[in-house]
């Protein structure tokens, strides 16, 4: 595990590089991520089911979807995850990286984003984020006494099928992501009218359901039903996603 961090004054990032960006056509992302390194999109609401069959170490951005389903930790080179979604606050990342691929960072890496650094500093090569590590011990504890990611995950499961059944059954809205893409995390969908969406979520806020306007890159409307989220605020948003169609198909 490692806690990374780098100050606005640290004469570290004057070192910088240039990096290609790569990913399909908007038209394509209903079907997997952008590219094989993020294993669930939070802007699309689509999901890796499985992974790709390669000889370069595998690297994966768990950040969304980190402890709200079983990963084989041995199938990756590098996992790396925000906290802000499943883990604890926003400031705090968990590195997780097999042992073969230390050492290797070149000239122009930064301390502070070097694995090995961290790792024979025990990730303490700085100041750690105290805070956000003493808020993640919280959610480890809660996690664990629930029983563990595996209760969680069926949990998950269950609030996704009940979303994603009203969503298919519904006259009025429509899920993006294609059934065998769907994420467990993040639900995308839309009415098809993007004054309908608006005044969705609009009514929707003022029940109390909020932040549920979609990606500005893509509209319509998203549900982001983390670990956080208990089945009782997804069975509310689907009454009040009841009502409305009721009141506008």
């Amino acid at each position: 595990m490692s806690i990374q961090a780098i100050s606005r004054t640290s004469p570290q990032r004057k070192q910088s590089a240039t990096a290609k960006s790569i990913s399909p056509r908007p038209a394509a992302r209903t079907t997997t991520p952008t590219f094989p390194t993020w294993r669930n999109n939070t802007i699309y609401g689509t999901r890796f089911v499985e992974l790709p069959d390669v000889k370069a170490p595998l690297v994966a951005d768990a950040s969304s979807m980190i402890l709200s389903e079983p990963m084989d930790v041995n199938r990756y080179g590098v996992i790396y995850a925000g906290a802000q979604k499943n883990i604890g606050p926003s400031g705090l990342c968990v590195v997780i990286v097999r042992k073969d691929l230390l050492g290797h960072a070149k000239p122009i890496c930064p301390k502070l984003m070097d694995w090995k650094v961290e790792a024979d500093k025990g990730s303490m090569y700085n100041t750690p984020n105290t805070w956000g590590i003493y808020l993640a011990g919280l959610t480890f504890d809660w996690l664990l006494s629930i029983g563990g990611v595996e209760a969680i995950y069926q949990v998950n499961q269950e609030k996704a099928k009940l979303l994603y059944d009203f969503l298919d059954n519904s006259k009025l809205f429509k899920a993006t992501a294609q059934k065998k893409y769907r994420s467990l995390m993040n639900v995308t969908f839309v009415t098809g009218d993007a004054e309908k969406d608006a005044a969705f979520v609009k009514a929707a806020a003022a029940q109390g359901l909020v932040n549920l306007k979609g990606h500005r890159t893509v509209g319509g409307m998203r549900a982001s039903i983390y670990n956080a989220m208990p089945m009782e605020g997804v069975k509310k948003l689907v009454e009040f996603m009841k009502e409305f169609e009721g009141a506008n198909a």
